[in-house]
């Protein structure tokens, strides 16, 4: 264990123990610059045959080699990638059709007239931009003994070659001579397949593709659901032209109902319309990445693991999740994991000290035999053949004794939760004797400890292991803090101090790596050329363990991760769900996106100059006024050079870097640019007095700048993790940009919602392997408190002034994820209609009226259509997705449940938050489970949530009962009535049964409170209805009495 640094910025206070713990903060090398990178394949780009640098194209500069050119010319869009101008023709390059007559060099004539051959030469294919959103180009060719070839240019005539001609032979030997000069041929004519040019040509593909729904799924799909709209508004027409006379009250809360319904259908819907499939290719990842016999070019990763109460959250689940993190499949000096304790707790500090020893055992042994997945709790627990696939003797002895080592560990950690039960009165002490920073939670420094990284403890072979660094922010009375907002903002600025990695993986402490190649599949996204500039983030489903294989509660949430998101990723990325989401940290920062620019339009240089306001002007100047007309463009481009001498002091006792260095770095700008800067780039007042994070905002590819040393980052960090730190900045208000925003108790959908309004785009990431898995709770009680949570989350962001209904219109929020946005925050609002609409068949079965009045038979056809499109848009949804039925109706069964009780208290929870101040604190969730798999299930906790859906049920029940006997005692002609009544009756009864089935208990037992309020409520609720029956015709005028005379 290294040392422990505790301090107060506010109150100039340091103090490191044990050791030197700035000794171990890892520097994350600056990632070399790309400007002479090839930007489509990342290989150098090489130099003309005069000795001076390819360039691709003359009007942008976009760095481009030769070989990506020339097949961007021959089968690619023939247009820079940046700029979108047509690529002119270089010497010694192949001609096209649409070149210009008067690109012709000197000496050609010859080589015009033949190309590279498809079969002999096997020239390697350069391919930048395959199919994807990258561009248009087409998959290349394979030749049968496995060599990669182009197909541009003609053939050479089979007849030329047989000739025998030598002068023919020794013209064509010189001009291959040539283009292997300039690497267009390769000089094996036998063509090794296993060469390194099968590797250079694989490397150049993209690193993930677009995988469009077959269009014999997904068109039937979106024809029923055009068809389902015209259909839903036949049927309002009818509903609302045909009232029900004798139950109008009745009739007019169903049609409001059902009109809320039908628009919160489309809401849902549409944002589905163009769901895709994503695919990656790892083995080019490390082809273009990791070169043999070169060190990993693959970025940096800091991965922030946040955690609240470790009694809530049981220490053993974090640890799980940090050895997954220090075990994944990754460099590990590109690794780094910070773990918040926003409850400053000694337990959780010491069961990092414990984990961080036992991962020195557990790493290599996963790495050995790359077992799947790397958390011990849940690989030992695999009900497989771990012997499946493993070869080495020496596994299944190696294997029994970890699992023995790691049953210690857990006795260890058991015993540090015993232990932490019962608080001493003198408040807790370190192993040195040292009483600990943090008993009082609401009153302590800022700490941070780092453990392992590259000069601590190394693993059992020797070899160096991920950097582990615990967190905990500073804390006082009289401050916000903002909860896990606020706790991961604070982790942003120190991983930025203490590494800085330009990517950010956000993970619940219950969230383990189930796939160690989890990093790489985001990186396929993130690093690729193109489209990595335009990703503000990567987001993974979540999957859950423990959960019973019925789902009664709907807790996997397949709908929402499997169709939901598959089609927002169509649109323009998926919502941000929280955890499970690999960040750029120029996002976060609040910066832009860089902006494509269009190709200019044709203009014609013969005009005079004053009349290029009604001609167009020229390229330059339209281009200048675009740059200058960008609000953060010149930052995010000049971002690069702040960070040279001007930045940097000399080694010495002051601080690394100055707020006024960053002024006198502008010198080599322009006015303009220096104004935007300096008015839109106020750092200090944007990201706070830091000098040092200010800088580390600046590097694009992350690193920490050279200068630095281990003892001032060290106090940076302590410093920017400060309760003080954000006040008079812009971290987290509603009004900025920048780090995850405060103002909900759902931070996640706020700030996904505004870096989408910013125009950055996300992807979903589904591989086949879970990315990973958590635990979720699986009884009753704990469930509706966490849908309350993220209900009340949604209706805090409807009142707010963020609401997608009226936020950033006219920005760069596409419209169906607008809708999507809006409905992720209306939603709860549906509870209210959903409400009336439960109670409508009781109240029509025990009044014997309807809300619907007799059907034509051309009436009936709608009710019919309308049956038929909800029954063909649910099976076709489940076709093209592969969700199953069942996972789709306990979809529709929980809809149900929580509209009508978490969902609804929400509501007026959050009304009251707002418009009267009334602050609702939500629960943590509980974790663990029981002894006895799915014990859990059974739990029963009395919660108000549970009184208005027992109601519901004990209400359509008595309904249902009174509407048969009253059939019963009519006779024969009131049975046809009954059926539509029976009908929505049983459809409340049959969507509330998990939760009836909740209630009752493995032992069938339900509390008595529960039976008692809701049976008092229904039976209040049908005696006052049947004592004022308003549909019975109340008499106007004298009251008559029989007076008793017999006349």
């Amino acid at each position: 264990m290294s040392g422990f640094a505790v301090g107060s910025h506010s109150r100039n206070e340091l103090h490191v123990t044990n050791g030197g713990a700035a000794d171990e903060v890892h520097r994350s090398p600056p990632r070399q610059n790309a400007a002479r990178t090839c930007r489509a394949c990342g290989d150098e780009i090489g130099l003309k045959d005069d000795g001076a640098p390819f360039v691709a194209c003359h009007e942008c500069g976009f760095p481009v080699c030769r070989p990506c050119y020339v097949y961007e010319r021959s089968d690619g869009t023939q247009c820079c990638p940046q700029c979108n101008a047509r690529y002119k023709r270089h010497k010694g390059c192949p001609r096209i059709p649409g070149d210009d007559e008067d690109d012709h060099f000197e000496g050609e004539d010859f080589e015009d007239e033949f190309q590279i051959r498809n079969r002999g030469e096997n020239a390697v294919r350069p391919t930048g931009f395959d199919r994807s959103e990258n561009g248009d180009s087409h998959a290349p060719q394979v030749h049968q003994n496995g060599q990669v070839f182009s197909s541009a240019g003609s053939v050479v005539g089979a007849e030329l070659e047989g000739e025998g001609n030598a002068e023919w032979k020794e013209r064509i030997e010189k001009w291959k001579i040539r283009q292997e000069k300039r690497g267009l041929v390769s000089k094996d004519d036998g063509g090794n397949g296993d060469g390194e040019e099968d590797d250079m040509a694989e490397a150049r593909q993209p690193l993930s593709r677009k995988v469009p729904i077959s269009s014999s799924k997904i068109s039937p799909y979106r024809i029923v659901i055009v068809l389902r709209l015209v259909v839903l508004g036949f049927f309002l027409h009818f509903r609302i032209l045909t009232p029900a006379t004798d139950a109008f009250p009745l009739w007019l809360i169903s049609v409001i109902c059902e009109t809320w319904f039908a628009l919160s259908w489309i809401l849902d819907q549409f944002p589905k319309w163009n769901p895709i499939n994503r695919e990656t290719y790892l083995d080019r990842l490390s082809i273009r990445f990791e070169r043999e016999g070169e060190p990993s070019r693959l970025a940096p990763v800091d991965v922030f693991v946040s955690s609240v109460d470790p009694l809530k959250e049981p220490p053993i689940i974090t640890a799980n999740t940090v050895l997954s993190i220090l075990a994944v499949d990754y460099p590990v000096d590109k690794v780094c994991c910070y773990v918040s304790d926003d409850g400053a707790s000694m337990l959780l500090f010491d069961t990092l000290s414990e984990t961080a020893e036992f991962a020195r055992r557990w790493v290599p042994f996963c790495k050995k035999y790359s077992i799947e997945p790397r958390t011990p709790e849940f690989y030992f627990s695999q009900k497989i053949d771990y012997l499946k696939d493993k070869v080495e003797p020496s596994f299944v002895k190696e294997r029994r004794a970890m699992k023995r080592e790691y049953e210690e560990f857990k006795v260890r950690v058991n015993a540090l939760v015993a232990k932490a039960q019962k608080k001493p009165e003198e408040g807790w002490v370190m192993q040195d004797g040292t009483p600990w920073p943090g008993n009082n939670t609401r009153d302590h420094p800022g700490m941070i400890q780092v453990y392992l990284g590259s000069a601590g403890a190394l693993d059992v072979e020797g070899k160096e292991l991920p950097r582990l660094v615990y967190v905990s922010r500073e804390k006082r009375p009289g401050y916000q803090h903002h909860k896990k907002a606020g706790a991961m903002n604070a982790l942003v600025r120190v991983s930025a101090v203490l590494t800085n990695a330009p990517f950010l993986l956000n993970l619940d402490c219950d969230h383990y790596i189930n796939n160690s190649k989890a990093i790489r599949e985001a990186m396929c996204f993130l690093m690729d050329p193109q489209l990595g500039k335009k990703l503000c983030y990567v987001q993974f489903p979540q999957r859950f363990d423990g959960i019973d294989r019925h789902d009664r509660y709907a807790n996997r949430n397949i709908v929402f991760f499997d169709i939901n998101m598959r089609g927002l990723d169509g649109i323009q990325g998926p919502v941000y769900v929280g955890t499970g989401c690999v960040f750029s940290r120029q996002a976060l920062y609040g910066y832009d996106p860089p902006v494509s620019q269009k190709r200019p339009k044709m203009t014609c240089d013969c005009w005079p100059s004053w009349c290029s306001c009604c001609c167009g002007g020229s390229r330059k100047s339209k281009s200048k006024k675009k740059d200058d007309t960008s609000l953060l463009g010149p930052v995010h481009a000049k971002k690069k050079k702040m960070t040279g001498k001007n930045y940097l002091k000399k080694k010495g006792s002051g601080p690394v870097f100055d707020l006024e260095d960053i002024e006198e770095g502008l010198e080599g700008f322009d006015e303009l640019e220096k104004s935007s800067l300096m008015s839109q780039k106020n750092f200090e007042k944007r990201f706070g007095q830091s000098p040092v994070f200010i800088a580390s905002t600046l590097m694009e590819d992350g690193g920490l700048p050279e200068g630095t040393n281990s003892t001032s980052l060290i106090k940076e960090a302590i410093h920017v993790i400060s309760c003080g730190y954000e006040e008079k900045t812009e971290w987290g208000k509603e009004a900025s940009i920048i780090g995850w925003i405060y103002g909900s108790v759902t931070e996640d959908i706020l700030t996904g919602f505004k870096m989408h309004c910013r125009g950055w785009k996300s992807v979903y990431c589904m591989p086949k392997r879970p990315a990973f898995k958590g635990s979720a709770p699986i009884n009753l009680s704990d469930r509706l408190h966490q849908v309350l949570r993220w209900a009340l989350g949604s209706v805090e962001i409807f009142l707010s002034r963020h609401c997608p209904l009226w936020y950033a219109w006219g920005g760069k929020l596409k419209l169906l994820e607008r809708l999507a946005y809006i409905n992720t925050i209306v939603y709860p609002f549906t509870s209210i209609p959903l409400l009336f609409y439960c109670t409508i068949p009781a109240v029509c079965l025990l009044t014997g009226k309807f809300i619907i009045p007799t059907l034509t038979n051309f009436a009936s056809i709608w009710f019919l259509a309308l049956f038929l499109s909800i029954i063909a848009t649910g099976v076709l949804e489940l076709r093209w997705s592969g969700v199953s039925i069942e996972d789709w109706w306990r979809n529709e069964q929980f809809w149900v449940i929580g509209g009508v009780s978490a969902h609804l208290f929400a509501v007026f929870q959050g009304l009251l938050q707002v418009l009267a101040g009334v602050d609702t604190n939500f629960t943590v969730t509980a974790k663990a489970a029981e002894d006895s798999e799915f014990g859990e299930l059974y739990l029963f906790k009395w919660t108000t949530l549970l009184i208005p859906p027992t109601t519901l049920i004990i209400l359509n029940m008595v309904g249902v009962v009174a509407g048969v006997s009253d059939a019963i005692n009519n006779g024969y002609g009131s049975w046809g009535p009954l059926f539509g009544k029976l009908f929505f009756a049983f459809w409340v009864i049959v969507h509330l049964y998990p939760f009836l089935k909740g209630l009752m208990g493995k032992q069938n037992r339900t509390p008595t409170i529960v039976v008692l309020w809701s049976v008092l409520l229904a039976s209040i609720f049908s005696l006052v209805w049947v004592r004022i029956d308003p549909f019975l015709p109340k008499q106007t005028g004298p009251v008559l009495k029989p007076c008793g005379v017999e006349c």
